[in-house]
């Protein structure tokens, strides 16, 4: 454990920290889908340390401290997080979800994300977006698109505008936009991988995603009053 708060590592102590053997998070009884998700969301970024700190109205405290001192400050630490660390967060998260396999089975990382954000911590719904004049909120966001020739090594930044277009789906709030957005890549497994390479997007622009956001033409470079999909 390392209870005295460690901030998220950036740059070159990222890659000292991080790079090498028996580093990142140790996996162990499919505990995969949990690994990836806690290393993406604190190993080099602060923004949902709210989560390990503040007294959100149904927080849970003791995940919260697990969350905290077992797993997220000994990553950022050292780079190292034992299997077991991950386990006492999984049986916590079994006695509190109604949900007996979380210690043994592999789970999708939204049903992960939705149970300790909305259930255990009591975290606001991070996204807001709107599909057939329908409005839905959530904590992340799962790609899904059909398989596209021309897309053999895409980027982060077509996958999320293709996704969006071909579920019709909109941003709603240009302000604030969403502190964090949490994006699931497309599924794959040892049967079928949808790609086999996907190039990070360092940065993510956002603007043709968000619902009613003034844009220019393209054609004329004035203020744009239709929009062509």
């Amino acid at each position: 454990e390392a209870p005295e708060s460690s901030p998220p590592l950036r740059n070159e102590a990222a890659v000292r920290v991080l790079r090498g053997r028996m580093k990142g998070i140790q996996g162990h009884c499919n505990s995969c889908y949990m690994d990836a998700a806690l290393f993406s969301l604190f190993s080099c970024t602060s923004v949902l340390d709210s989560m390990l700190f503040m007294p959100f109205p149904r927080c849970d405290r003791n995940v919260q401290g697990i969350l905290r001192d077992e797993i997220v400050n000994p990553l950022r630490r050292t780079g190292f997080v034992r299997a077991s660390s991950v386990m006492h967060l999984r049986e916590q998260l079994t006695d509190k979800g109604q949900c007996s396999s979380f210690t043994n089975a592999e789970k999708d990382p939204e049903e992960f994300l939705n149970l300790i954000m909305q259930q255990i911590l009591g975290i606001e719904p991070l996204l807001k977006l709107q599909s057939g004049g329908q409005e839905q909120e959530c904590y992340c966001y799962q790609i899904f698109m059909d398989k596209q020739e021309d897309l053999v090594v895409p980027d982060v930044q077509q996958l999320v505008e293709r996704s969006f277009l071909s579920s019709d789906l909109k941003l709603v709030e240009a302000s604030p936009i969403p502190s964090c957005f949490i994006i699931q890549m497309p599924r794959f497994g040892k049967e079928y991988k949808m790609f086999s390479k996907i190039i990070p997007s360092l940065e993510l622009d956002i603007t043709d995603l968000l619902l009613d956001s003034p844009r220019e033409c393209c054609l004329c470079g004035d203020v744009a009053t239709l929009e062509c999909s």
